[in-house]
């Protein structure tokens, strides 16, 4: 743990080790191309954002579909709201590439590995 004096010597510290959790997954389904990943966590409020490589997203769901793009698994369209994303891959789904988008949304809110 890393801990720094508050400034002008108030004689609080702080504790600046990284932060976040672990999302929660509920539930996957698979319908087809379609992954949609349930979760603890809202990434959005009553309007839900699509997202694809061409339009980004903005925010937390936009941070959220670019690391799932960023898999190289061929993911080429997102949908999230509340706390609910779909994610579309053409040609579907296996156990691998299933597993590595539900550990991307798990991991998205966490800072810091779970061995620290």
């Amino acid at each position: 743990m890393s801990w720094a004096s508050s400034p002008a010597g108030s004689g609080l510290d702080y504790d600046l080790s990284p932060m976040g959790q672990t999302v929660e997954i509920n539930q996957t389904t698979q319908i087809e191309d379609l992954l949609v990943i349930d979760t603890d966590r809202s990434f959005t409020g009553q309007d839900g954002q699509a997202i694809s490589p061409d339009s980004p997203g903005e925010a937390v769901p936009g941070d959220l579909a670019q690391r799932l793009f960023g898999l190289d698994i061929g993911v080429d369209h997102v949908y999230v709201i509340q706390n609910i994303i779909t994610v579309r891959r053409p040609g579907g789904w296996d156990e691998d590439t299933a597993g590595r988008a539900t550990d991307v949304t798990a991991s998205f809110l966490r800072y810091y590995d779970e061995d620290e």
